[in-house]
């Protein structure tokens, strides 16, 4: 049950109401912003809410039980502070959501209509979709250990060990020419095979990208160039001359972990753990076949 304020119910049993509604996200990094579909801006709780950011939201289906309560939000890059680059960087994927229903007369007079967080955006143009996900939806994320014959640790945290800022772990490069938004063309890594970095981390030291970490799709050495491919976008401008670090990446099997690492005492996956055949067999007479 909402926890009304009295002004704000004395308005709704008016028949007469002046509300609107307000969005405050707060980024994965930390920066907070507000929204408003309110034609002028407003200003409570520390936050000022921008009118016409294009934003809009479709009802809020909410459930008994734990299953997922969500909402779509849909806008145009109208407002200064929404950039299409920080949308396409990640920066705003599982942001915290809070929803307010607010009566733009008297700001104080509002109510917290829903938290949560927000699914990965996703964009087409000027124009971003994102689903906001309730928070019910984070009990249904793995948690503990996973029993499964690849590692589930990650590359050179505490359980696996990994230094990966060794020599034979690490990178530094600059980028020489951009094939896309994902892809371009390095220098500095020809001592490095295929697929060392694949899976790995590149993170910019310059440029207008600086501080952006993103995951390494693909890593391709030729006689002519060193290619690195990226899952997402480069945060924009795209500029040549840029430096950047790499790390080395892991496909989290045992022979990768023995061969690239020589780590297998911290090995944290089941290589011998029984599959679905042995699971499916049955029992016979010694000696003969099943």
């Amino acid at each position: 049950m909402k926890d009304i304020p009295l002004a704000l119910q004395a308005s709704l049993d008016s028949g007469a109401t002046t509300l609107c509604w307000c969005w405050r996200i707060t980024r994965r990094d930390g920066v907070k912003m507000g929204f408003t579909d309110h034609d002028r801006d407003l200003t409570f709780a520390g936050t000022t809410f921008e009118a016409a950011a294009g934003f809009t939201a479709s009802e809020i289906s909410e459930t008994v039980g734990l299953s997922v309560d969500n909402l779509e939000v849909t806008g145009a890059l109208t407002s200064d502070r929404l950039s299409e680059a920080d949308l396409a960087a990640g920066f705003y994927d599982d942001a915290h959501v809070e929803i307010f229903r607010v009566d733009w007369m008297a700001p104080a007079n509002r109510v917290l209509m829903r938290t949560g967080s927000l699914g990965e955006v996703s964009r087409s143009g000027g124009i971003f979709q994102s689903e906001v996900r309730g928070l019910s939806h984070y009990l249904q994320q793995p948690k503990g250990r996973v029993f499964q014959y690849t590692c589930d640790a990650d590359l050179g945290d505490a359980r696996c060990k990994v230094n990966t800022g060794a020599v034979a772990n690490r990178g530094v490069g600059t980028v020489l020419e951009f094939i896309s938004p994902r892809k371009f063309r390095a220098s500095a890594l020809s001592l490095f095979q295929s697929d060392h970095f694949t899976r790995g981390i590149l993170k910019f030291t310059s440029g207008p990208a600086l501080g952006q970490q993103l995951e390494i799709k693909a890593h391709i050495r030729t006689s002519e160039a060193i290619t690195l491919e990226t899952w997402v976008p480069v945060r924009e401008p795209l500029t040549t001359g840029v430096n950047f670090e790499v790390r080395a990446g892991c496909d989290k099997t045992l022979a990768t972990c023995i061969e690239k690492f020589s780590n297998a005492k911290n090995f944290q996956g089941f290589p011998h753990i029984p599959g679905n055949d042995f699971v499916a067999s049955h029992a016979t007479r010694p000696g003969t076949r099943r």
